[in-house]
């Protein structure tokens, strides 16, 4: 893929109104771990990369998605640049945004070591991010929801759903719950335990304040919230009781539907 010279653009501020409300949810402030902390920033790849493989999940979205080499790309919750970085060489432009400076500033650091030229920064979040870029063909967002309340994740997932194009998709992969709530004490136990077994003293630490401080809702809510936001759910899997992926497909109404918008960018 032709590389482009990277401008490295931060996306504006949000809007007065945004800011000035004062009843709108604060997605800044850290939700159990503070990943504005440049440490636990600095030390995310290690913590995660001892049970996950972003570079298959990567190729496993790349495939489930099945859009050419011309699609515009938004990785919502970016991080380190887990996900943008492998899917840089795949698509035209990666939107990645996030909430987290360190965060960001670190994954401007592998894209510059990388020599990557089409992955565009942005401050913000799912409330606060505005894309004035033309619509995008799929978003992506990796354990990032789960730091909003329910409320303020369908807002955030309906502000998704406006900056896709008709027919345009949209992956999920978060800490969802899928077990029985009579057993949630054991299934929570279980959660805790697994963790640390992946990661050691730091997986106790983290899971132990996930569940207590941060926001992992039940998986027939995620679905309600994604459908109601106009998503329609393609594929719901439950990996495990405890995270869920779910491939998404922007609803469209006949009026808007056209062959061009919905699949002039799928590959034959």
């Amino acid at each position: 893929m032709t590389k482009r010279k990277d401008t490295h653009r931060r996306s504006a501020a949000p809007d007065a109104a945004s800011r000035a409300a004062a009843w709108r949810y604060d997605e800044m402030k850290h939700s159990g771990v503070d990943y504005n902390d440049v440490q636990v920033a600095k030390n995310y790849d290690a913590r995660h990369t001892q049970f996950r493989d972003f570079k298959r999940e990567t190729e496993q979205i790349v495939a489930a998605f099945g859009l050419d080499e011309s699609a515009t790309v938004i990785d919502m919750g970016c991080g380190t640049g887990a996900f943008a970085l492998h899917a840089a060489r795949h698509y035209r432009r990666i939107h990645a945004v996030d909430v987290s400076r360190p965060m960001i500033d670190l994954a401007r650091e592998k894209v510059k070591k990388a020599q990557l030229t089409n992955i565009e920064f942005h401050h913000g979040g799912f409330l606060t991010y505005e894309h004035r870029a033309e619509p995008a063909d799929a978003i992506v967002s990796t354990v990032t929801l789960h730091h909003l309340p329910d409320f303020w994740k369908q807002i955030g997932l309906y502000r998704l759903s406006q900056m896709l194009r008709p027919g345009g998709r949209f992956y999920l992969f978060d800490v969802v719950f899928s077990f029985e709530v009579e057993r949630h004490e054991a299934a929570i136990a279980e959660f805790i335990n697994t963790m640390s077994r992946r990661m050691g003293p730091a997986g106790r630490a983290e899971s132990e304040t996930h569940v207590l401080d941060e926001f992992s809702t039940w998986h027939w809510i995620m679905e309600g919230l994604l459908e109601r936001a106009g998503f329609q759910i393609d594929t719901a899997n439950c990996i495990t009781e405890f995270f869920a992926g779910y491939l998404c497909t922007k609803k469209v109404h006949s009026a808007t539907v056209t062959s061009s918008t919905v699949a002039g960018r799928r590959r034959p």
